[in-house]
């Protein structure tokens, strides 16, 4: 009877297309959930994502779940993930994935996984990493560790949209740090972020991550611009 209550005034909803779950849905509704645009890159060995940090970093393996277009579905879930409160899109994102990853083999050789973190300031404020339960369920699927006392976010950044390639990765460049090092020392990371555009952030957290030794790092995105 609550729960019944709490649903009548509490509807829950998809958080997609906002239209109201089913009894059996959970978080995304079916039609959202098969309308979604998957790109399927880590089982058809697709280097879309590489090639974006092609003779920037050398990046072992590289996927992301879903394609990013603007005004798409997509858009709308990474928009209530990271301004509307709902963490739990970033967990159902990351089980999808890990899933999905742990029976490709080359993603089997990934000892860690580490998040793009967010600077104090703005975790404070907005409550939570959206890439956190991602990053959590993804490690959990592969049974390998989650590390995010590692790469650290030493200052907040102004928007990098209209900043030339340079310029904006020597800005990223000054706001990442690393610590505990021997924690990574001769590790495959596995890094993971929300969304891939110009590789930039990866591009930063990739060169800090290279201080400890023998490291190899792929990434792992929800979603690549296209």
């Amino acid at each position: 009877m609550v729960i019944n209550l709490l649903n009548l005034f509490f509807p829950k909803v998809c958080y997609a297309c906002t239209t109201l779950l089913a009894d059996n849905e959970r978080h995304i509704c079916t039609v959202c959930r098969h309308g979604l645009p998957v790109t399927n890159y880590h089982f058809e060995d697709n280097d879309t994502v590489k090639k974006i940090l092609y003779g920037r970093q050398k990046i072992e393996e590289a996927t992301a779940l879903l394609k990013f277009h603007k005004r798409g579905i997509v858009q709308q879930l990474l928009h209530n993930l990271k301004y509307k409160g709902h963490d739990v899109i970033s967990e159902v994102l990351g089980e999808w994935l890990g899933n999905e990853l742990k029976s490709v083999e080359k993603y089997k050789a990934v000892d860690l996984v580490i998040p793009v973190p967010l600077h104090k300031r703005k975790l404070r404020k907005r409550g939570y990493n959206q890439v956190a339960k991602f990053g959590h369920e993804i490690a959990k699927a592969l049974n390998v560790p989650y590390l995010d006392n590692v790469l650290i976010k030493t200052s907040t950044t102004k928007t990098q949209v209209f900043k030339k390639r340079i310029a904006r990765w020597n800005n990223f460049e000054e706001v990442f740090t690393i610590k505990n090092l021997d924690l990574i020392k001769g590790k495959h990371i596995l890094l993971v972020d929300d969304i891939i555009t110009t590789g930039a952030t990866m591009e930063a957290c990739a060169n800090v991550l290279n201080k400890a030794e023998n490291i190899k790092i792929s990434i792992a995105t929800m979603a690549i611009a296209e």
